[in-house]
């Protein structure tokens, strides 16, 4: 069976659409392929992004900050976490803006919170592909 083919999209590629491809790696294992990619790319991975994975025992500093320009082919689905206009067309079998803030200055339980609905609207995505 041919994995399934997902990215993830945001501005900055360094927080949500970070974490939703490591959560991708983490509930779909060989049955997909998990992309992560910024608009506007700031060439880093949040270190908070990296504790609060790492809480799961997920190691997002194999990750590295993406541009879109860097993504090709076509996908099964294309995510964007509410970049809004800043996110050009990627050819996808289905689009969905999941609007998620970016929890970028957020406190602790804040961005625990948006990591964990990433987990359950990945998960949910994962089973409905």
């Amino acid at each position: 069976m041919t994995p399934k083919r997902v990215l993830f999209v945001c501005i900055e590629n360094s927080n949500r659409s970070q974490m939703a491809e490591a959560f991708a790696r983490l509930h779909g294992g060989d049955g997909v392929e998990a992309f992560s990619a910024g608009s506007r790319p700031s060439g880093r991975i949040n270190p908070k992004a990296v504790r609060f994975m790492g809480e799961l025992d997920y190691d997002l500093t194999t990750h590295a900050s993406k541009s879109l320009d860097d993504v090709e082919g076509e996908f099964d689905a294309v995510i964007t976490m509410g970049c809004g206009d800043d996110c050009p067309w990627i050819p996808a079998r289905r689009r969905e803006d999941w609007g998620l803030p970016d929890p970028r200055d957020m406190d602790d339980a804040g961005y625990r919170a948006v990591r964990d609905e990433i987990s359950t609207r990945v998960k949910a995505l994962l089973d409905s592909l």
